[in-house]
């Protein structure tokens, strides 16, 4: 999409799509398309399109985004009920309505991808376990008929018309307190554009992700009570509590580039005993705004520290509030000034790196912030199909650490690459716990090779070639193939399903050789659901006059959703048996 837009509001986006006709919904993919190619104009908090010669779409968005329906203006004779305004706000970003009032940390925050804090005051004792009341569980009920029919669909038949239905449900699920289903919806979306709009950073575990996020979401929460509940619901604010003052040293900075269209920087900090603290500038935009947020001033206080600096320095803190994940507040009576730091031999940050490595991965599966604290050894390279990805020795595990982030403006691939070329070079690694049947993490951050006493945010600092030291030892041969179990066989059936819709597996063909391959690795259980998946993909009945009857669309999404956590839980558990760790007791379904 060329256009400069401003998000809208998902409802707007939703009532102008259910305002037009049957005649012009068939015809609102093809007018997004030819709405990219108009020029458009931006006065201030306006944008204006120019439809042809003598049309004109306006769209008004006070504060940045637009809430209203009545904000988009066209002057075509079908107006208001016209294709040019539920083209613009197909085509517009999706906004958030909790972006702009989040006044404990003056960032965004991704609701679909970041773990959800819970009610204090859901989870006391009560005589009763609360139960959903019957207005979410209807709009759970929509949202999960929404999503099957994305489902069924795939991405090239999910076009505007049902993405505005998944928005309408977003929206119902938000107003009935529903903000992770609702958040979990938006994602959906997101990603569906972004695969339609052949958007280099779409990624096809992204979308199946998220539908398993929403549907999972929508069909439990009609039958669960308590903790449990509150947990599904969400919250669409995290709390923040004081904490008093606080003695903060600068840990790594990683930019922040989502496919939901925010990018920014994040900030993380350790206080005196050891835990972590985060400060954040994501807002919308692109690569620019990730690339440049690390020479951004840090929204705390009055200080005028950059997250670049922060990353190496300290900070002072008084006043301070604290939501449930770490992320620190940006209050008017929070007081902050600049004091020194320490390097990651020094504590009380070096204490990050003392529980033993099965440890902090059974905390990462468990809910944890996903971070891996390692010193490790590089041996070499080792190709994959995302690319090569570093080879380590980490306490006698032979460690992949890959690319955080692809896109070609963040420096990860290119540092990554310099690394490859000095194994037998010690390293001490801040790394994300990616799961995978081999031990598998994301690298962030890294000491300097020649310096210990600095270190490098591989996403924002490039390395060069006088950095490295000379290679300790010659590179490592191929890794052994691993005779791993073949759970690629299901998975690849449910990301297909997500990118290509019911009908892909459908056709004609012989899955029992992959159900016995299945069944030869003891995951009987993955076969029987690949057969289940295969089975509700074709089942079509006829009428008594031979006709075919609309496929049942719950029995699909029931099938698919039951495979997509099977291989999620699955491959937590092969990652914690890499590891050597605990698995993680899998939640009820």
């Amino acid at each position: 999409m060329s256009l400069d837009l401003p998000p809208v509001a998902p409802s707007v986006t939703a009532e102008l799509v259910q305002g037009l006709t049957p005649r012009l919904r068939k015809r609102l993919d093809a007018g997004i398309a030819k709405l990219a190619g108009r020029p458009s104009v931006r006065d201030g908090d306006t944008v204006r399109i120019a439809v042809d010669d003598d049309t004109h779409l306006e769209l008004h968005a006070p504060g940045g985004i637009v809430t209203g329906a009545e904000a988009i203006r066209c002057g075509c004779l079908l107006a208001p009920d016209c294709l040019h305004r539920a083209a613009a706000a197909s085509a517009a970003p999706i906004a958030d309505p909790d972006s702009t009032s989040d006044p404990g940390s003056g960032s965004i925050p991704d609701a679909a991808d970041a773990p959800l804090s819970v009610d204090p005051a859901s989870t006391r004792p009560a005589a009763e376990p609360e139960a959903a009341t019957p207005e979410q569980c209807a709009a759970a009920q929509a949202m999960y008929g929404a999503a099957a029919a994305v489902l069924e669909a795939g991405t090239d038949g999910a076009g505007a018309v049902l993405q505005a239905e998944l928005l309408r449900a977003a929206h119902t699920a938000r107003i009935s307190g529903l903000p992770r289903g609702a958040a979990s919806a938006v994602s959906v979306v997101t990603q569906l554009r972004a695969a339609r709009g052949v958007d280099p950073a779409y990624r096809l575990t992204d979308l199946a992700a998220a539908l398993r996020e929403v549907l999972g979401t929508a069909h439990r929460l009609p039958r669960s009570t308590g903790p449990e509940l509150a947990a599904l619901r969400g919250t669409s604010r995290q709390p923040y509590v004081p904490d008093g003052s606080l003695r903060l040293y600068g840990l790594f900075s990683e930019p922040v580039l989502t496919a939901t269209g925010y990018a920014g920087a994040v900030t993380w900090t350790v206080d005196a005993q050891g835990r972590l603290h985060t400060l954040s500038d994501v807002a919308p935009g692109g690569s620019g705004r990730a690339v440049g947020a690390a020479d951004r001033a840090v929204r705390i206080g009055d200080t005028a520290l950059t997250h670049r600096e922060l990353s190496r320095a300290g900070l002072a803190v008084s006043g301070a509030t604290v939501s449930p994940t770490g992320r620190l507040g940006a209050g008017a009576g929070v007081r902050a000034v600049r004091a020194s730091g320490a390097t990651w031999h020094e504590a009380p940050l070096d204490r990050l790196w003392t529980p033993p490595v099965a440890e902090q991965v059974s905390r990462a599966l468990t809910g944890g912030d996903g971070l891996l604290f390692l010193d490790v050894t590089l041996t070499g390279t080792v190709r994959e199909a995302a690319g090569d990805c570093l080879l380590a020795d980490c306490e006698g595990l032979a460690l992949r650490l890959a690319a955080a982030h692809d896109h070609p403006a963040l420096p990860y691939r290119d540092n990554l690459r310099l690394l490859a070329a000095t194994p037998g070079t010690r390293l001490r690694v801040v790394a994300r716990l990616e799961p995978s049947a081999v031990p598998r993490a994301l690298l962030l951050a890294t000491d300097h090779p020649r310096d210990p006493g600095a270190h490098l945010d591989l996403g924002l600092d490039r390395l060069q070639h006088a950095d490295l030291p000379a290679p300790a030892m010659p590179p490592a041969g191929p890794p052994a193939v691993l005779d791993e179990a073949p759970l690629h066989l299901l998975r690849r059936r449910v990301h297909q399903a997500a990118s290509a819709g019911r009908r892909v597996l459908a056709f004609p063909g012989d899955s029992a050789a992959d159900g016995r391959r299945l069944s030869r690795y003891g995951l009987a259980c993955a076969g029987d659901l690949l057969d289940e998946l295969h089975a509700a993909a074709a089942d079509r009945s006829r009428d008594v006059f031979g006709r075919l009857v609309p496929a049942d669309v719950n029995r699909f999404a029931r099938a698919w959703l039951a495979a997509a956590h099977y291989t999620e839980e699955v491959d937590r558990a092969l990652c914690a048996a890499a590891w050597g760790a605990d698995p993680a007791p899998p939640p009820s379904l």
